[in-house]
Parts: structure tokens; sequence; C-alpha cells
């Protein structure tokens, strides 16, 4: 088994030195991506649940002894993903060309991004690349189960609210001005809520376009807002501040950020790229900027948990959970443990939360459509009255 690892010449490890030269090689070539992109090699989609199971599936090649080239051509023959195929073999090619692995990644950002690549330097450097492709895999397991997370959380209303938004508009486009026709045939008296429902239905009439499009152009303006960094910032921290959603997103900022903190540091990539690493996948712009703010810090000769505690982002608990680690020298193992606890807490949350919007959501919606509908049977009824007179 030895044997067959040291045939594969790309295997053998790189100099601390070297691996930096390759990294910086491989930043260098990422200028690349653009064109790439447009020749679509560079800018293939990879679901994160498929470089998943890649690395699981590397991580096992390597262990069992088979030679690094021999790997990654099987890998890419087996493939559903075609571009994915593809960029296995362009990385093969590089390898068997005497590139490390990392730097050989590092060409495709598009699918292997910053984290991936470092850890995997750290890997090649330190002679655990096997250990450090399991604990990517597991890693990007997690972020795939906490992105599903935030999916369930928020999908769910939000399709309700559009469904039900789109009925309601029905209603008062379509339906509504039949009732008001009959009504003013009749000559009925029509009570307020029903001349308010049929005056809202004649503004739907007569601007329904307008609306629709104005509604699409807030959704394009608020994602170009997001889409800068003050825009993002601002639009971050009001999500934190949401009574219910905000405590969700604050749980999975601090899972993902333990997580990815944990991962790093356990696969020897230094402390200082760790947090910087750390901040750019944080998913929060406030919690990425309080990251930032503790990597200054921990530059300057300072400690983690007290700029940690100063940014009052992380829950107490987190920070004097950092503190012990840095004390004890196990902030690696501690991380971890903040990891397992919040994702747990994620899940818990996801589901409580869930559980409480069903009923608020059709409690609201039938009121709505119930409002509307009574509102349009009052005349009805006046008239009823009436004849039965």
């Amino acid at each position: 088994m030895a044997t067959s690892r040291s045939q594969a010449t790309p295997f053998a490890f790189p100099a601390k030195s070297a691996g930096r030269g390759a990294v910086s090689a491989g930043a260098a070539s990422a200028q690349k991506g653009g064109l790439l992109a447009r020749l679509g090699v560079g800018g293939v989609r990879v679901k994160p649940k498929e470089l998943a199971i890649f690395t699981r599936q590397f991580a096992v090649m390597i262990s069992s002894g088979l030679p690094l080239i021999q790997a990654l051509e099987i890998l890419a023959g087996q493939q559903d993903n075609k571009g994915f195929g593809q960029v296995l073999t362009k990385t093969r090619s590089s390898v068997e060309g005497g590139a490390t692995l990392s730097s050989s990644f590092q060409q495709h950002p598009r699918v292997f991004d910053t984290l991936y690549t470092n850890m995997l330097e750290a890997g090649e450097t330190g002679g655990i690349l096997e250990g450090v492709l399991q604990r990517l895999a597991a890693y990007i397991e997690k972020a795939v189960k906490l992105k599903a997370a935030v999916k369930s959380a928020l999908i769910y209303p939000v399709a309700v609210l559009i469904i039900a938004t789109g009925v309601i508009i029905m209603l008062l486009w379509k339906v509504v001005p039949i009732f008001a026709t009959l009504f003013a045939g009749l000559d009925a008296t029509m009570p307020l809520p029903t001349r308010f429902v049929i005056a809202l239905s004649h503004i739907v009439a007569k601007f329904a376009w307008i609306i629709i499009l104005g509604a699409v152009a807030a959704v394009f303006v608020l994602k170009r807002y997001y889409a800068t960094a003050k825009g993002r910032e601002r639009i971050d921290a009001i999500i934190l501040k949401i009574p219910v959603l905000g405590v969700l997103m604050r749980k999975i900022a601090v899972a993902r950020f333990s997580r990815t903190l944990s991962t790093l540091i356990t696969s020897g990539v230094p402390m200082l790229e760790s947090l910087d690493i750390t901040a750019r996948t944080a998913g929060n712009a406030v919690v990425e900027k309080a990251i930032t703010s503790v990597r200054a810090e921990v530059e300057a000769g300072h400690n983690i948990a007290d700029p940690m505690r100063r940014s009052g982002v992380f829950p107490n608990i987190v920070v004097q959970m950092v503190g012990v680690g840095e004390q004890t020298g196990a902030l690696d193992s501690m991380l971890q443990k903040v990891a397992e606890f919040y994702e747990d807490e994620v899940d818990v949350a996801v589901a409580d939360l869930l559980a409480a919007m069903e009923p608020a959501i059709i409690v609201v919606l039938g009121g709505v459509v119930g409002g509307i509908v009574i509102s349009m049977y009052l005349p009805l009824f006046s008239l009823i009255g009436k004849l039965a007179g």
C-alpha cells in the first residue's frame, strides 16, 4: 500500500514555501476564470452535494492506496455532471504535469473555492491529505444541511404568500367586478366593507400591470442594492433583528462560523488565514465584519475571545467556550462542539418556526379571503331582507 502511494509522484508533499508559491500561481491563474466560464469549463455549476460525494470518494480512494492520478481519472469518468468531469480531467492533466493538487484545483475557482484549496494545500504540506479530504466532505455535508434548513424556513412561507397574493388579486380583478355590476343593477345599498372591497377592485383592475411591474422592479432594485457592500450589510443587519427569523439566522451564522473555523484549524491552516476564509464564507455581512475585526485584533497579538465578545454578534456561551478552548489549547475541538450544538439548535428552531407559521398563515389568509367573500354577500343579505319585507 505504501508502495502504491509512492508511485504517484504528484502525491509527494511540497515544502511549505513551495506550497505558498503554488497558491500564488493558482491565484494568478484564477484570472482565466472569465475565459474558462465562457468556454463552459471554468463556469461549470457543481452542486454542493456533488462536491461532497466526490470529496468523500476521493478520500476513500486515497486511503486505499490508489495513486492520485488514477483516482482523479476514475472519478472524472463516473461523474454524471459532464462539466465537473471535464474539470477533474483537466485537474488530472495538471497534476500529471507536476503541479500540486491544490494549485490544480485553484485553476477552477467556480468549483473549488478558497476554503477547499487552502485545506488541500495544508493537507499536502502536512502529509494528511486523506484526513483533510474526509473533513472537507463532512464540512460540505454540514453546509448543505444548514442551507436546507434556511430554505425550509423561508421557502414555505414565501411560496404560500406569493400564491395567496395571486389568488387575492384574481378575486379583486375578476370576481368582485361581477358582484359590483350586480349590485349596481339591483340598486342595492352597499355597506362600508363592500364599498372598500369594490374600490380596491377598481384600483387593481385599473393598475394591475403597473402593480405587477412595480413588484418586479422592487425585487430587482432590492437585489441590486443587496449586491452592494453597504446594502448587504444593512439588509443582513435587519434580518438579524427580526424577532423569530433573526434568532434562527444568528444560530445558522454561528454554526457556520464554528464549523468552518474548526475544520480549517484542524486541517493545519494558519489562524489568520483561517479567520480570513471564515469571514468570506460567513454568509452574513454583519457576521463577516465581526470576524474581520476579530482577525485584525488577533493579528495585533490579542486572543480571539475578547474581540468576539466586543463585537456583540456572538452569544456569550460561544465566547466562553472559545476562551476555554484557547486556554486549554483545544480550540478546534471546542469549536466543533459549538458547531454541533448550534446545528442541533437550528434543526429544532426550524421545526418550531414552521409549526408556528402554518396556523398563523392559515389564519391571516383565511381572514383576508373570508373578509372579501363576506363583504360581497352583505348587500345580498340586505336585498333578501327587503324582498322578504
